[in-house]
């Protein structure tokens, strides 16, 4: 019998390169949040995907951006920790580009200056024409910081398995740190905020999605099995209050609609979804709220 292998494996990259959608393919269910939009993930997120007797423990981060507010700052530096923190580094990358990006750069600079080294994945290869891929590939392998070059669509999960399988290989012999039936780390509550967030995202546009946050204040089960969830969403503007409502309450209304589908689904149980749109210009400096999201707020 082989031995148990357990580890971190740190899933970077700049915004929109895919890593929650390759986090969640690989753990085979949604521990992330995805949208269209840049820098949906806000805080580490742990998944956990299985393969043979390893236990891969993915950190699904921020993606890397040039941070202006305090918030972003400490996302920042979750992402960056937890590059410091894991035994295995994956670098995901968006096959859509010709060139490196400037924060892409940054990763493979910093990875360098530390001596260590990632497994690229060129994402999103499924809408780019495979001539174009290789001279993409070459750019990378010849990079001191890269290890291994893998060409992944996870939207489609092309590609996935032979990550999964050289990510079993790639982190050290030791006990699992989960029970073999958990998939994440995140409590029901978080990952129920994080869900009506992700539906937020998806109807409001411009900068409103990111002047915002989501908290799950109640959770109270019922005798025939269902479930009332109650949560507020805080906006930073006044503005920002009658927007996220919505003409007639039109706008609220989907999303707690989409959101509660979502919720009963993933609970397997009838979900009773309550919303509440409070202003609060200074959540995103609230030390509390951003404890609990695996966030420290750094000095100014």
């Amino acid at each position: 019998m082989s031995a148990r292998r357990c580890g971190l494996v740190a899933v970077l990259g700049a915004a929109n390169a895919g890593k929650s959608t390759l986090v969640n393919r690989l753990t085979g269910v949604k521990v992330s949040i995805v949208t269209p939009k840049a820098q949906t993930t806000r805080f580490r997120v742990r998944g956990i995907a299985l393969q043979g007797d390893s236990q891969i423990v993915l950190v699904d981060t921020p993606g890397i951006f040039q941070p202006r507010r305090r918030l972003d700052k400490a996302m920042m530096q979750a992402a960056w920790a937890a590059l410091l923190d894991a035994d295995t580094i994956v670098m995901a990358f968006d096959a859509h580009r010709k060139d490196l990006d400037p924060h892409s750069e940054k990763i493979l600079k910093t990875l360098e200056d530390l001596n260590r080294q990632a497994i690229v994945i060129l994402n999103k290869v499924d809408l780019v024409a495979k001539p174009r891929l290789i001279p993409l590939a070459e750019t990378f392998a010849a990079r001191g910081a890269v290890s291994d070059v893998f060409m992944v669509s996870a939207e489609k999960g092309d590609g996935v398995d032979d990550l999964r399988h050289r990510l079993a290989t790639a982190i050290p012999e030791g006990p699992w740190l989960f029970p073999e039936d958990e998939a994440s780390d995140l409590s029901a509550r978080l990952l129920a905020a994080e869900i009506t967030r992700e539906k937020l995202f998806l109807n409001l546009h411009e900068e409103i999605p990111y002047g915002l946050t989501v908290e799950t204040e109640g959770w109270e089960p019922f005798r025939d099995g269902s479930v009332k969830i109650d949560q507020s969403i805080s906006v930073a503007r006044d503005g920002h209050r009658g927007i996220a409502i919505g003409r007639g309450g039109r706008t609220i209304a989907a999303v707690r609609r989409q959101a509660q589908r979502e919720l009963g689904e993933m609970l397997d149980r009838k979900v009773h979804l309550f919303l509440t749109v409070k202003v609060d210009p200074r959540w995103s400096e609230d030390p509390t709220h951003l404890r609990l999201l695996g966030l420290e707020l750094p000095g100014r």
